[in-house]
């Protein structure tokens, strides 16, 4: 199959997603309620006194409960309720493999992600509209003198809650140790726009990528997206083509997250197509990110 063939397959199967997530109504708030008891109800609040809540619930019909015995109360999605049960929130919501998307980290959370042991990043949000990320690869740990940095800075913007968001941001990195002279900053500086929930969602962005001060002629186009499959399961791909002398190369991503509240491991395979090539090679990637902070 040309790549320019799987372009478009990519696009159907990612605008098939983005539709399905923006026709489901994920807005309308339910709230958690749990008890001292260690009672945990789901429903919609129908009436509240000094004294008392009523919950009207979808197990329990209509419950009572006094004030005094709430240990703890918050909103939730009703996307994220499922036959009465409180899903968790996307804790990485704002990533899939390594691709941005438009929706960004909240102010005060953050995480760490290791890949293939080597590769570590950590990202923090430090409001709800800027985030930065700081990795390295510890190549000092088998006596190379310096080691790579980059830093990640994002900027994401909601221009329909939950529905619609932009986001802008670079991948900046060099090397930093040696004494051999000063080396140029390489990097990509891009642009996202994501359409769905944090749980559905399909994203399209363009980036250049920079050595110094010399820029490529042709921008990177990248596509991706997720859909959750379980209450701890979301499927991913990502995928990068790139343009020159008339022709394109694609590299295609495609795999799975297992995500809990304290962690998430990231599982697929990275297939390189370009002209020429007459191989099928599949690259393995792993990684496991720990969120921190108020996530």
């Amino acid at each position: 199959m040309r790549p320019n063939n799987y372009l478009l397959l990519i696009l159907m199967l990612l605008l098939c997603v983005s539709l399905n997530a923006q026709n489901k109504n994920d807005s309308t708030m339910l709230y958690q309620v749990e008890t001292l008891d260690g009672n945990v109800f789901v429903g919609r609040v129908i009436s509240s006194t000094d004294a008392k809540i009523v919950l009207r619930t979808e197990n329990f019909g209509t419950v009572e409960i006094a004030k005094a015995k709430i240990k703890k109360m918050k909103s939730v999605e009703t996307s994220n309720v499922i036959e009465g049960e409180v899903w968790p929130e996307n804790p990485h919501a704002s990533r899939y493999f390594y691709l941005p998307n438009g929706y960004g980290l909240k102010a005060g959370e953050g995480y760490y992600q290791n890949t293939w042991v080597l590769f570590n990043q950590v990202s923090y949000g430090f409001t709800d509209n800027f985030s930065m990320g700081l990795g390295t690869i510890p190549v000092f740990l088998f006596g190379v003198r310096g080691a790579p940095v980059w830093i990640t800075p994002k900027l994401s913007f909601p221009m329909v809650k939950d529905r619609w968001n932009i986001g802008a941001g670079a991948i900046m990195g060099t090397y930093v140790g040696r004494s051999s002279g000063s080396r140029p900053i390489v990097g990509m500086i891009y642009g996202v726009t994501t359409h769905g929930t944090r749980d559905k969602n399909f994203t399209a962005g363009a980036g250049f990528a920079f050595a110094g001060d010399q820029w490529a002629n042709t921008p990177v186009i990248s596509l991706g997206g997720t859909i959750r499959t379980g209450k701890r399961h979301y499927f991913l791909t990502e995928n990068y083509f790139f343009f020159g002398d008339g022709q394109m190369g694609t590299l295609l991503w495609l795999g799975g997250r297992f995500a809990s509240r304290h962690l998430a491991i990231d599982y697929g395979g990275i297939i390189p197509v370009f002209p020429d090539m007459n191989t099928l090679v599949v690259m393995p990637w792993l990684s496991i990110t720990v969120p921190f902070g108020k996530n």
